[in-house]
């Protein structure tokens, strides 16, 4: 690995840390994740034009179709963390969702799809889990409040993390999908998905704030 490459992957993580704190401290609101999707998609939208464009990248019903179901799967990843988030606190919910989603991902490539890591790649999933051990299950932080909500919600989210990874890999190394399309069109999609839970999540905290007849 090249030190640039190092650079990129610190600060691709930096800023990936960076986002879900400003998550925890907009209390899990479904309003900032769905700004996040909305802002994505149209920063997006120029760089999706020109792979269409000028680099001939295709949009068909295959297309579509991992595109959606990207976008499903994210949704229930956005949706589960924030739920985690306002439950726990970020330094139980983000290590453990970050940490057993590869771990879940490599077990079911090895189940579903047969791949055979090395032993290096196995052993550096075991010092993940090892890690995550350490950061979230001392026996003072499984006694506070909510915290056993928020690892069942972070593992489900780390369930959700390994299924976009399959999902997605298997749209681009498979089927040959634009990973800037796919990331485009499920941001796109996401987006919507999200505006439809917002305004059923604003209908029922109306309905609870009406004084009943």
């Amino acid at each position: 690995m090249t030190a640039w490459a190092l650079a990129l992957i610190l600060a691709a993580a930096f800023i990936h840390a960076s986002w879900n704190l400003l998550n925890k401290r907009a209390s899990g609101h479904a309003t900032f994740t769905w700004v996040v999707a909305v802002l994505s998609a149209v920063f997006y939208a120029p760089v999706a034009a020109a792979a269409v464009l000028f680099w001939q990248a295709q949009i068909g019903w295959l297309e579509i179709g991992f595109m959606a179901g990207s976008a499903a799967f994210h949704t229930g990843y956005f949706v589960l963390l924030n739920e985690g988030y306002r439950a726990g606190d970020l330094s139980l919910v983000y290590p453990l969702a970050r940490g057993t989603g590869p771990c879940f991902r490599r077990l079911a490539a090895i189940l579903f799809f047969g791949e055979r890591p090395s032993v290096i790649a196995l052993a550096g999933g075991l010092m993940i889990v090892a890690g995550v051990i350490v950061l979230t299950c001392s026996p003072q932080r499984l006694s506070q409040a909510g915290a056993r909500k928020a690892m069942a919600y972070a593992l489900m989210t780390g369930t959700f993390i390994a299924a976009y990874t399959l999902w997605d890999k298997q749209a681009v190394s498979r089927f040959a999908v634009s990973p800037i399309l796919l990331d485009w069109g499920a941001n796109l999609v996401r987006s919507l998905l999200l505006t439809l839970r917002a305004a059923a999540l604003e209908k029922r905290a109306q309905r609870m704030a009406d004084p009943p007849l």
